[in-house]
């Protein structure tokens, strides 16, 4: 698979690019209603699922399957899986952390350990995390609507590639996915977003 960003990249200021993931974030606590399709050459499933967002960390994702069959919920913090229930389904559906934060637009900044890289070029923005085996390659365009494309590569081999495309107000309106060693694909796309969510305590603690 051709790589997101072949060309080299010259260092950057690692605050710089906090700062640009920073601003991929949601204001205020977020709620991303989606239609959800996963395949992969054995199995494709496909539902309804919500993604409840708490700045600057913290996410909590619901996911159903046709007349609410398979469905489950985790939570997220950072790169890390709080809880998932039931875990292996949650596993399966989304094997890349890194991958669901950019498909919903949004870009973790950079680990403290990280070395950072970037470029701009015109109305794109090309950045570069590398921290230990991991890679995160991200190109931001602007525009009306804006895009975010994002690779993450583990000891050179890609292990998942995403593209989401902005509605004009700048928030996610479809994503997909693509995992080439599986082969597998997730696609979303965003029903409704609510900018006044209430996200209760209880939610981050258990799935019911």
């Amino acid at each position: 698979m051709r790589r997101l960003v072949p060309a080299p990249l010259a260092p950057a200021d690692r605050d710089s690019a906090a700062e640009w993931a920073r601003a991929t974030l949601p204001p205020r606590q977020t709620a991303i209603r989606f239609r959800w399709r996963y395949r992969d050459e054995r199995v494709s499933y496909a539902g309804r699922g919500m993604t409840r967002i708490a700045p600057p960390d913290s996410l909590r994702f619901d996911y159903a399957g046709p007349l609410g069959l398979g469905a489950g919920a985790a939570v997220v913090l950072g790169d890390t899986v709080v809880w998932a229930d039931p875990k292996t389904n949650f596993r399966s559906l989304v094997p890349a952390i890194p991958m669901l934060w950019a498909s919903l637009g949004m870009v973790r900044p950079p680990a403290a350990e990280a070395v950072v890289y970037g470029r701009t070029e015109g109305p794109r923005q090309l950045w570069r995390f590398v921290h230990g085996a991991d890679t995160l390659d991200y190109v931001a365009t602007a525009g009306a609507p804006g895009r975010l494309e994002a690779e993450w590569r583990r000891g050179g081999s890609v292990v998942a590639r995403s593209r989401t495309e902005y509605d004009t107000h700048a928030m996610p309106a479809s994503a997909r996915i693509v995992f080439p060693e599986g082969p597998a694909r997730f696609d979303l796309t965003v029903v409704a977003v609510d900018t006044l969510a209430v996200i209760t305590p209880a939610l981050w603690r258990s799935r019911r």
